[in-house]
């Protein structure tokens, strides 16, 4: 919704100024001069990235529907799994969750977290490391090594379709000029033209430099800083669930390690003390009711 948003501002401030200004958007419509810069565009895409990278760019698409994800409910509901899982591990030892962590959908604590047991990013992240720490055999700063190369390659990983979709966004003012270029030499090759006629030929070849740039950084461009925008989203949220194990792992209460995973999130979302501190007391009662 907020990228269609943008997009209708710019397409408003943009042609509706050049209207007040006394402009006509019939010259603007250069359809010849679009097929040019959008099929320069799809075949730089298409040159510079290999099959993996043009497959991961197509399926990002689906997910912009939903600009932000992970809100302070969702931080919320995960940290209040993340004690009741922490909570359990104290009272009954590791072997406690081991059920839990192995059948998720099966476990009566997380099906009281439908959010979070959805989320495959969330799950296999959490699940995985609470097998290792269930298995034995690594010391804290291990499992804190092993967790930060995977959220390293996250990263990497979910930064491939913005870097793809940003350099044919960079690219797109240039196929412009090359548009606006093809379009003024198709005007010198009517010499015997008369200067109205003239004028019209360049003002239309002007065109394709106007929609290489407005198409570049007016639309393209920022769905690359949206998928990037998500991306660091999803990172703080396995920030979170690391740290939050890590304190566990170095022998802090449940409640003071969920409160380390608080630290860890962006203001915009983070709970407050006294939210957090009531919101986890809440789960807790629920969890001694099981």
């Amino acid at each position: 919704m907020l990228i269609l948003l943008g997009y209708l501002v710019v397409i408003v401030c943009v042609f509706g100024g050049f209207v007040l200004a006394g402009g006509y958007l019939g010259p603007l419509y250069q359809p010849t001069e679009l097929l040019m810069i959008g099929g320069a565009g799809v075949g730089a895409f298409i040159a510079a990235n290999n099959g993996k990278a043009i497959v991961a760019t197509f399926k990002i698409f689906p997910k912009l529907r939903r600009t932000k994800k992970y809100k302070k409910d969702m931080f919320m509901e995960l940290m209040a799994v993340q004690f009741k899982l922490l909570s359990k591990i104290r009272r009954e030892g590791m072997l406690g969750i081991e059920r839990d962590i192995d059948s998720p959908e099966e476990s009566a604590l997380f099906q009281e977290h439908p959010k979070v047991l959805a989320d495959p990013l969330i799950m296999n992240f959490l699940t995985d490391y609470l097998r290792l720490m269930v298995a034995g055999g690594m010391d804290p700063m291990e499992i804190d090594e092993l967790m930060l190369h995977e959220i390293e390659t996250f990263e990497q990983e979910a930064h491939i379709p913005a870097d793809a979709i940003a350099k044919v966004g960079d690219a797109m003012p240039a196929f412009g000029i090359v548009a606006a270029v093809m379009g003024v030499v198709k005007a010198l090759t009517y010499a015997d033209a008369g200067p109205e006629q003239m004028g019209q030929m360049i003002a239309h070849a002007l065109v394709g430099t106007f929609l290489g740039i407005l198409l570049g950084y007016g639309f393209i461009n920022p769905i690359a800083s949206s998928i990037e925008r998500q991306a660091k989203e999803a990172e703080k949220m396995l920030q979170c669930i690391r740290i939050t194990l890590l304190a566990s792992l170095h022998g802090y209460a449940p409640q003071l390690a969920v409160e380390f995973g608080r630290k860890a999130l962006h203001s915009s979302e983070r709970p407050g003390f006294t939210e957090l501190e009531t919101y986890v007391r809440n789960a807790k009662s629920g969890a001694t009711t099981e």
